[in-house]
């Protein structure tokens, strides 16, 4: 079988038609001179007790795991600390987001109905202490999937009743009732990223995808007994300035933990790294960041959205506590 070139249509087994990596070819990004990748993305390979015995059971369980799928740089510090990604609602997106990499297309109503189950006993094989639970958009679906990820939190929480579960989550259309649905699922951490400042919103996300949305969403996640998380990516030409009043409108909207990490270019058809932030600056975004009022800011060029979020989680339920 050939394989399938990025940015092409193809049929998946499932038969549902996709764009692979998400996003068709587009000569103004790749005609977009790349810049050079600084030293510090350098990490060492992955090893350790845990992180071995966790790719262990991927292998003979045949699980799927966004740490593997999306080749994440952090995959051995995390499977270390018995921490992982497991996304549902299947593999390909119905929103097109210009830096992301996921399949796109459309399922229509496609759903795994044995998946919620499936993750339950993925986390207890895999013997997990935190796992983060995230999917594609599914906007073919009446309620956006919210029965279907509530659904995985459920078996997941009857199975193993001492973890801790984190779901970084669609934002439904911005309804709530349906964001209601996986909200009174027993979920620990809801997260839902903004992505970018408000200037590059509609450059960088789906149209469907709004800065006031997700404002909208994080803030009544705010208001059930959850600890709310949102992500950024830097590097897509946002200002300090820009930044400074994003990180004010997440903590006006009542969240606690802040993710802040480079933008990595998936291919050439996607939208091109206008800047390689440095450590240093990335440390100063984390002290700005605290200033607002953010309770955890975790910041680093290799920072995404789930890395160390078990120890973002245990700090800020230290902080509450004290």
């Amino acid at each position: 079988m050939n394989k399938v070139r990025s940015g092409n249509k193809y049929k998946q087994r499932d038969g549902i038609i996709a764009v692979k990596d998400g996003i068709k070819h587009r000569k103004i990004n790749s005609d977009h001179t790349a810049l050079i990748k600084p030293n510090w993305f350098k990490v060492s390979l992955p090893r350790g007790t845990n992180f071995h015995d966790l790719k262990s059971i991927v292998s003979e369980y045949r699980l799927n795991t966004v740490c593997e799928e999306s080749k994440c740089p952090n995959i051995g510090e995390c499977w270390n600390d018995r921490t992982a990604t497991l996304m549902v609602l299947g593999s390909v997106c119905t929103r097109a987001c210009q830096f992301c990499a996921v399949d796109t297309g459309n399922p229509n109503g496609w759903l795994d109905s044995y998946e919620p189950e499936h993750i339950a006993k993925t986390v207890a094989f895999m013997n997990l202490d935190y796992v983060v639970i995230t999917s594609v958009d599914r906007d073919d679906l009446e309620d956006g999937g919210a029965t279907h990820i509530a659904s995985c939190v459920l078996e997941t929480k009857a199975l193993c009743p001492t973890v801790t579960v984190e779901v970084l989550s669609p934002d439904f259309g911005g309804n709530l009732e349906h964001l209601d649905i996986l909200l009174n699922s027993g979920l620990d951490v809801f997260s839902q990223n903004l992505e970018t400042v408000e200037r590059l919103t509609s450059r960088v996300r789906d149209p469907r995808a709004g800065y006031e949305q997700t404002l909208k969403v994080l803030e009544h996640a705010t208001q059930q007994d959850v600890i709310t998380k949102s992500g950024l990516m830097l590097g897509l030409g946002e200002t300090v300035e820009e930044m400074k009043q994003t990180m004010t409108d997440l903590f006006n909207s009542g969240v606690e933990i802040l993710t802040l990490g480079q933008y990595l270019r998936p291919t050439v058809n996607h939208l091109p790294v206008e800047q390689y932030i440095s450590p240093e600056t990335f440390r100063e975004y984390e002290f700005l960041g605290h200033q607002i009022g953010l309770k955890e800011v975790v910041a680093g060029p290799l920072v995404r959205s789930s890395y160390r979020a078990d120890q973002s989680y245990k700090r800020l339920n230290t902080i509450t506590n004290d």
